[in-house]
C-alpha cells in the first residue's frame, strides 16, 4: 500500500484497510442484532446504497432476484461501486463488503431502514452470508469479487465490459439468518424497485 493509500479515508469508509476480520467477527456473533427479520433486512441494506445512488443521479431502477438455490441479488443501474487511481496505473475499489460503514457503525443517530431497524451497511450482508458476489460496472473498468463470510476469497476478476454502469450484489446467506424472505420493499425516493422470482 503506497503512503497516499494509508492516507485515504472518507464520510462511508477508511479505504486504507480492505478486510476487518473483528468487525465481521463482532456482526457474526450477533446475528440476530444486525440482521434482525433475517434475510429481508440484508435486501434492503444493500437497497440503500442503491437508493443513495439514484438520489445523487436523480433517479434510478433496482430490481431483487431470488435464485432457485436461495441466493437472491438486487441489481441497480448506478455508476458502480467507487473506485481510486492506486498510484501504480491500477485501481482500487472501496472497501465497502469487509469493512465497517463510518456513517452507521457506532453512531446513534444511523438511519433507520424501511422496516424500522438501524443501516448498518453491506458489510453485515457479506458477514452473514455463507457466500457473496459483487459485480461492479463502472467506465473505468469492470470487474467481480466473490467473499465467503465477508472476507474475499479471489482477487477483482476483470469482466467484460457491456456499455452499463450499475452494482450487483448476490449472496446466499448464512443458516443464522433465517430462511429467505424477501421483504415489503419500501417506498424509496428516487430508487424504482422490481421484484423479481
Amino acid at each position: 500500500m503506497s503512503d497516499a493509500e494509508a492516507r485515504w479515508r472518507n464520510t462511508t469508509h477508511d479505504w486504507a484497510a480492505s478486510v476487518d476480520l473483528d468487525h465481521l467477527a463482532v456482526i457474526r456473533r450477533n446475528a440476530g442484532e444486525f440482521a434482525p427479520g433475517g434475510v429481508s433486512h440484508l435486501v434492503l441494506e444493500v437497497l440503500a446504497y442503491a437508493a443513495e445512488e439514484a438520489e445523487s443521479r436523480g433517479g434510478g431502477h433496482a430490481v431483487v432476484t431470488v435464485h432457485s438455490d436461495g441466493s437472491v441479488s438486487v441489481a441497480d443501474d448506478g455508476r458502480g461501486t467507487d473506485t481510486r487511481a492506486d498510484g501504480h496505473g491500477g485501481f482500487v475499489k472501496k472497501p465497502v463488503m469487509s469493512t465497517k460503514d463510518l456513517r452507521f457503525f457506532d453512531f446513534p443517530g444511523a438511519q433507520t431502514l424501511p422496516d424500522g431497524h438501524p443501516r448498518r451497511g453491506v458489510s453485515v450482508v457479506a458477514a452473514l452470508s455463507d457466500w457473496l458476489v459483487h459485480t461492479n460496472r463502472r467506465h473505468n473498468g469492470s470487474w467481480t469479487q466473490r467473499y465467503e463470510r465477508g472476507v474475499p476469497v479471489t482477487d477483482l476478476t476483470p469482466i467484460a465490459d457491456d456499455g452499463t454502469t450499475g452494482t450487483t450484489v448476490r449472496f446466499l446467506s448464512g443458516e443464522e439468518v433465517g430462511p429467505t424472505r424477501l421483504p415489503d420493499v419500501g417506498v424509496w425516493p428516487y430508487l424504482s424497485v422490481e421484484v423479481a422470482r
